[in-house]
């Protein structure tokens, strides 16, 4: 131990020291040490027997540094604080080094007699200035000497500014040349001062080479999970200096820098007492000039837990902290493991009713003589709580009585945390807030089972209600479509949302109105009503159209997607569009009127809405429906549509897809040629135009089905924000009422995906295979998301 002395007191005739240092934390107490904590410090007290005890060390002791000086008076009247040793220490005999008496009568006594100058007068400061310049005018001599003579006769220095009295004089000026008069103006030369150039520097472009030599590591590296090698490597400063620095200054610098890492990286694995000791080998390799920077390692013990300690109040289940605390005694104290093991504690305490639980600062004490370690964790466990009710405030989007709606809990069961998250995930998808919390509040009032209520709190900041939004797309067969929305989420709260919308494109025109509650009475389900008018221009028809609809749904949203999904409603339309007519062998207008109703269910186990890579999808569609125009032709259409992705490395997926769909209970030309099956185009089967195939007029239009079948087969590959996608597509609709999956037709192709945060962007270029007259030789599809 290294410290420096404090004298606190220098009179009186003892003096008292503190001692202050630091030693090894591995010295610490006897054979014990705490893990994680660097140096600890030490403070101790000696008391001497005389002041002059520091007079009788040797030259090489450490030099006593005066503090302070303190009466002993204070000393005796308690002013000081003096330490005192604790109760029943055992402490050394210290021997008297010069008793009291013996050194006081070793001082000699003054007197005034003794020197006859202690009682005469001081003289004046005028006094003794005029006698200190008049010494300083006379020669000089030095005893054993020559006499020094001065260069010139210079007169009283105190008084050489004029003043006849002087408080404190000026300082005497003995060179002459200081009081010399100054040279006139035209007299005076001014040299130039000439800058000398800094010479070039040969060490400008000095470079030293060195290699990095790690021993001693691989022994310690083969007993872990982990590559601490690799770890190392990553973080090192002589690594990131890629080989070369200035100097060798630079290079020892980085030397001592990755000793500590060394330590660092081995210590979080368990070794705690390594052995380091870095070196910078001089002998320069004849091949390539580098230096060598030696760093090896004796790793030593690798401590591992002797006993595991849990301080916490009982809990229920009473092993449910010990349960998820996953330590064992015996394995490797491995700092990622511990962590690990005390974040799945805090985590299962608020998943089983402990609300306000809080995991403390664990404690390792190890034992360096036997290299293992107690581990003490202490946990606050609080009360058990069960939901009770909510509160909330801020800039309200909706009231709490909406928030209830939300919640998938019931007042009275048991708190868990999840279900808050879940709540508090439900809160953000509604794209209401700028912000929004949800805390859980102590009410202390009892439930009667040992268990007390919780509230939780929601802390609500709404933002912005209104948005625009627009999107532009282009499919062969559908020309350019431009798209844009204008919406109100919250104008009848709560959640009710009207949206404005209208489209502009080559092919198609149209706008709508639609009213929309989210969250209707239930969580997730959604009603709405539209109301729209449209115009259609493709080459299977032409069609002037209003609807009006009304649907409950479940449905999935990127934030919020969801494993099982449905949807119900009624529309009406009224419709005029062109058809195929026999008996003219061209294009008429007819008027319809369709009613129907349509129910849906969906199964998704994928792992995203926008961009899947694992999992499957399953939706079935049933429309019962008539159509009205000559007659009443009531009929119902199905779909059946199926798709399933598999990810074979981390930047290749394979998607597969098939539909089926059919019509039952109407003659084709009955059905309304909007609501027939066509096949053909961007969502069907690419390197053909929209709609583009199935039964055609003898004017070479298509004229729809009342069945179909598709398939569709993709390798995604992505590279960062990019991808590539190599399809090939079949498919065929018909006039009969089931599929007959004959004359299928096939379409291949090369797209290219830009990932986006809101999903990918597709540009999908297709061909079709055994292309007959009149089919394009390349189709182009632009679109956001996958092709399914």
């Amino acid at each position: 131990m290294v410290g420096a002395p404090l004298i606190r007191s220098a009179k009186g005739g003892r003096i008292a020291v503190f001692m202050s240092g630091q030693m090894d934390h591995r010295r610490l107490g006897s054979r014990h040490f705490r893990a994680g904590v660097g140096l600890a410090a030490l403070s101790i007290s000696l008391t001497l027997g005389c002041a002059s005890a520091w007079a009788q060390q040797s030259p090489a002791s450490t030099a006593p540094v005066v503090d302070k000086t303190v009466e002993a008076e204070e000393l005796e009247a308690g002013k000081l604080a003096v330490p005192s040793p604790p109760a029943g220490a055992n402490l050394p005999d210290v021997p008297t080094i010069v008793p009291d008496g013996e050194f006081n009568a070793a001082v000699p006594k003054l007197d005034a007699t003794d020197d006859p100058e202690l009682d005469k007068p001081l003289e004046s400061i005028d006094a003794f200035e005029r006698r200190l310049a008049a010494e300083q005018t006379s020669p000089q001599v030095d005893k054993g000497s020559a006499e020094i003579p001065q260069s010139a006769p210079v007169t009283n220095a105190a008084l050489a500014d004029g003043d006849k009295a002087e408080q404190i004089g000026d300082a005497p000026v003995r060179d002459v040349e200081l009081t010399k008069p100054l040279p006139a103006l035209d007299q005076f030369e001014v040299a130039p001062v000439q800058f000398a150039e800094d010479a070039p520097s040969d060490r400008e472009n000095v470079e030293v080479r060195y290699r990095l030599d790690l021993q001693g590591l691989d022994v310690a590296d083969s007993e872990t999970n982990t590559d601490m090698k690799a770890e190392f490597n990553a973080l090192s400063a002589l690594k990131k200096g890629g080989g070369k620095a200035a100097n060798t200054a630079m290079i020892n610098s980085r030397l001592t820098e990755d000793s500590k890492l060394l330590e660092t990286v081995l210590a979080s694995e368990g070794w705690y007492s390594p052995v380091v000791r870095s070196r910078l080998d001089l002998s320069r390799d004849d091949k390539d000039q580098t230096l060598g920077a030696v760093i090896s390692v004796t790793p030593g013990k690798r401590y591992t837990f002797s006993d595991i300690v849990i301080k916490a109040d009982p809990t229920v289940p009473p092993t449910l902290i010990r349960d998820n605390l996953a330590l064992q005694p015996g394995e490797p104290i491995v700092a990622e493991r511990v962590q690990g093991a005390e974040a799945k504690v805090a985590v299962a305490l608020p998943e089983n009713g402990y609300a306000f639980a809080s995991v403390g600062e664990r404690d390792i004490l190890l034992d360096q003589d036997v290299g293992n370690g107690v581990y003490t964790l202490p946990v606050t466990v609080g009360p058990r709580g069960r939901f009770g009710g909510i509160t909330t405030d801020g800039d309200l989007a909706f009231d709490a009585d909406h928030i209830q709606v939300l919640t998938r809990f019931k007042r009275g069961q048991l708190y868990d945390s999840r279900k808050v998250d879940d709540l508090r995930k439900a809160l953000v998808s509604t794209s209401l807030f700028s912000t929004v919390s949800v805390e859980a509040v102590r009410t202390n009032e009892a439930v009667g089972d040992g268990t007390e209520y919780v509230t939780l709190h929601v802390k609500q900041d709404a933002g912005p209600p209104r948005t625009i939004s627009g999107s532009v797309g282009y499919a062969a067969g559908e020309g350019i479509t431009a798209q844009g929305t204008w919406t109100h989420r919250n104008i009848f709260p709560p959640e009710g949302a009207l949206i404005v919308n209208a489209t502009a494109g080559t092919r198609e025109q149209g706008a709508g109105v639609t009213f929309r509650r989210s969250n209707a009475g239930k969580r997730d389900r959604t009603f709405e009503i539209v109301a729209e008018a449209f115009h259609n221009d493709y080459d299977a028809y032409s069609a002037y159209t209003s609807r009006i609809a009304a649907r409950v749904s479940r449905d999935s949203t990127p934030i919020w997607q969801k494993r099982w999904t449905y949807a119900y409603g009624v529309e009406a339309l009224a419709t005029a569009e062109t058809d195929y007519d026999p008996a003219t062998n061209g294009r008429k207008r007819n008027m319809y009127y369709v009613a129907g109703v349509n129910g849906q269910i969906g199964l998704d186990t994928s792992d995203d809405l926008l961009n899947p890579t694992k999992g499957y999808r399953v939706t079935a569609l049933l429309q019962p429906e008539a159509t009205v125009r000559n007659g009443f032709d009531p009929y119902f259409r199905a779909r059946l549509e199926g798709s399933t992705y598999f990810s074979v490395t981390d930047s290749l997926v394979l998607a597969g897809r098939l539909r089926f769909g059919t019509i039952q209970g109407a003659s084709l030309y009955d059905i309304a040629p909007s609501r027939r099956l066509y096949a053909g185009g961007g969502g069907s089967v690419r390197g053909y135009s929209y709609q583009g195939l199935g039964e055609q007029a003898p004017d070479g239009n298509p004229v729809g089905g009342r069945s179909l079948n598709e398939g569709s087969f993709e390798a995604r590959y992505r590279f960062g924000n990019y991808g590539v996608v190599a399809f090939i597509d079949a498919g065929q609709s018909y006039k009969e009422s089931l599929p007959q999956l004959s004359n299928l037709r096939y379409g291949v192709g090369l797209g290219g995906r830009f990932y986006t945060n809101f999903g990918p962007v597709r540009l999908d270029v297709a061909t079709p295979v055994g292309r007959k007259p009149g089919e394009s030789l390349i189709n182009i599809y632009v679109s956001i998301g996958q092709s399914f």
